[in-house]
Formats: C-alpha cells, sequence, structure tokens
C-alpha cells in the first residue's frame, strides 16, 4: 500500500512561497496542486519555472485541495485562514500567525473546533543548530540571550521588528521555559519607518527563570545567536553558521571526556566543552513534513496555532512595552 496523498497549494508566491513551492514538490505525500498569487506578473513567473497552475483566486485553488500553506504578508493571514477553516482545510501558516493576539486566538480556536491540523512556520524551530542542542539535553534554563540582527530589507517592514525578527526567538524561548510569562520590560525604536526596527526586550517568567532578547532589521551584518545557561551546562547556538557549543560542569570526574579541573569551595568539580556535530538539512522542508504527518499520522509535533498564538501574545506585550516608553 503506497503513501497517503495529500493534494496541497500555496497562497502566496513570493521570496517566501517560492521556496515553499519547492520544498512541497520534494516532500513524498504531498501533492502539490497549484498556487495563488495576487501579482498576476508573479504569478505567471512562478507558473512558468515551476510548471505549476497559477489558480485566478484562492476559492478555485481551495475546492482542489485538501490543505494549504498561506505565505502571504501578515495582514492577510486572517482573513485568508477563516475561508480555508471554513472550507474545512488544514492549514500551514507563515509566521506570525497574525499579527494581533485576538485574532491569532481566535484561530486556534476556529482549527481545533473543526478538529483540522494547523501548523505555524516558526522554523528555527527546525534549525540544525537548535536540533541538535536539544538532543544534547534542554532542561529548565535559567536565563537565556538572543542576539537576532539583520540588514535593511523592505520586505519586512509590513510588520514591527518585534513581530518580523523577534517572534522567532520568542517561540524558541517559550518552546524552551516550561512556566507562564512574569512581566516584561522592553525598549525599542523606529528609524527607517513608525514602529520599532530595534528592540530589546525582558521577559521574567514564573519560575524566575529570564530571556533577554535583541533584535534588528537595520543592521550591518547578520547575526542569529542564543545563548542559554542551566544547572550545570551553558549552551551557545548559532543559527546561521549551525554550530553548537556545550560547557558542561560534573560532579565526578567523567571517564569519556577531555576535562578540567576546578578547585570550588563546595568540593571538585570538572568541567568539559563540547562541539556537537551539526546535522544539516532544509528547516522548511522539514516543517512541512511534520505538517504532512500531523494530518496523516496525527502526530503533534511542530508548532500547533495554540503555541503561534501564544507567542504573538507575547509579542504583542512586548510592542506595548515599547508605546509606553515611546510616549
Amino acid at each position: 500500500m503506497g503513501q497517503q496523498q495529500v493534494k496541497i497549494g500555496v497562497i502566496g508566491a513570493g521570496h517566501l512561497g517560492r521556496y515553499h513551492i519547492e520544498c512541497l514538490s520534494r516532500i513524498e505525500g504531498f501533492s502539490l496542486v497549484g498556487f495563488y498569487d495576487v501579482d498576476q506578473a508573479r504569478a505567471e513567473e512562478i507558473s512558468t519555472k515551476y510548471n505549476l497552475t497559477a489558480f485566478e483566486s484562492p476559492a478555485a485553488l481551495m475546492e482542489r485541495v485538501a490543505a494549504l500553506c498561506i505565505v502571504t504578508p501578515t495582514v492577510a493571514h486572517f482573513d485568508m485562514a477563516v475561508i480555508g477553516i471554513e472550507s474545512g482545510k488544514h492549514l500551514f501558516i507563515e509566521k506570525p500567525l497574525t499579527g494581533d493576539p485576538v485574532t491569532s486566538r481566535k484561530l486556534a480556536d476556529l482549527i481545533a473546533a473543526k478538529k483540522l491540523v494547523g501548523r505555524v512556520g516558526h522554523v528555527e524551530r527546525y534549525n540544525p543548530a537548535f536540533v541538535a542542542a536539544q538532543k544534547m539535553g534542554i532542561d529548565k534554563p535559567v536565563f537565556i540571550e538572543a542576539h537576532r540582527l539583520a540588514p535593511f530589507n523592505p520586505r519586512g517592514m509590513d510588520v514591527p521588528v518585534v513581530m518580523d525578527l523577534m517572534i522567532h526567538d520568542i517561540d524558541l524561548v517559550l518552546s524552551m521555559v516550561d512556566s507562564e510569562v512574569d512581566h516584561i520590560e522592553a525598549n525599542g525604536v523606529g528609524v527607517a519607518g513608525k514602529s520599532a526596527d530595534i528592540c530589546n526586550a525582558r521577559i521574567t517568567f514564573k519560575n524566575d527563570a529570564v530571556a533577554n532578547l535583541t533584535a534588528s532589521r537595520i543592521s550591518l551584518k547578520q547575526m542569529r545567536k542564543l545563548r542559554l545557561f542551566q544547572r550545570d551546562q551553558y549552551m551557545a547556538m548559532d543559527f546561521l553558521n549551525h554550530e553548537v557549543q556545550v560547557v558542561k560542569l560534573f560532579h565526578a570526574e567523567p571517564s569519556d571526556m577531555l576535562t578540567m579541573k576546578l578547585d570550588l569551595p563546595d568540593g571538585d568539580r570538572w568541567i568539559a566543552a563540547d562541539n556537537p556535530v551539526v546535522s544539516k538539512h532544509n528547516a522548511i522542508e522539514l516543517e512541512l513534513t511534520e505538517f504532512y504527518h500531523a494530518i496523516c499520522n496525527n502526530s503533534d509535533t511542530g508548532v500547533s496555532f495554540q503555541q503561534g498564538a501564544r507567542a504573538v501574545e507575547v509579542a504583542s506585550q512586548i510592542m506595548e512595552q515599547i508605546m509606553k516608553h515611546e510616549k
């Protein structure tokens, strides 16, 4: 018996939508029926390049598929998703779920009520560096620091930097810290536009864990790094270069590792550094493959609409703090 085939379409064939089209065409189990893009010239270009049907409307595409990837600008996510859910389609939506916590929560409730699969494209969860770090063991981090810097790009200007860049790290932090947010402090400034282009946020959780996040979209260089500290362990992840460094403290000397002895007031410790092997893979293709398994095998992997909505809620609280300082 062959693998179950799921007919899928893409709405939005811009810069990121093109990558979704390429990945979906390679994933066994998905049958890519076609796409829709509001820009007719772009639609013709993509249709010719990938020999793929460009549908004249989202409704025409929805009639032919069981699942959709929504890769439009954020402002269109909610309306398009509601139509998809009402049409009984499983949905994969690029981050953020929407630009507003109320509409994000509404989508989470709607898709759950319809018993459909909803996933959000928080692709850094699938970054090879983060995958490798998880295998090393992320357990109750007490301090997390992230820097996400990018050169200016007009493509992201439809949303503030918090929703455009920082939300990646917000989602990662929420996936690692098993606690509710206690309070948030944040500052930001708009340089290229009215909304904040540079932002720093300090998130304190009810279990006393702290996350310090910095994001900028007007930097001269790219940087996507995250460091975390937990009991007897430090981890540094470079999402751009797919590298991980781990420093671990041992209470007994391990026999299989090169260590350095530390004479501490409360007893001897041994410290060891490791650079685990990072297996390279296509992060978008991996998250879309998990979307397929969620549809066919009822797996709970991937970023659910509930998790996506929580990230939007925290991002919204950060933006509220920024606005308070602007007054």
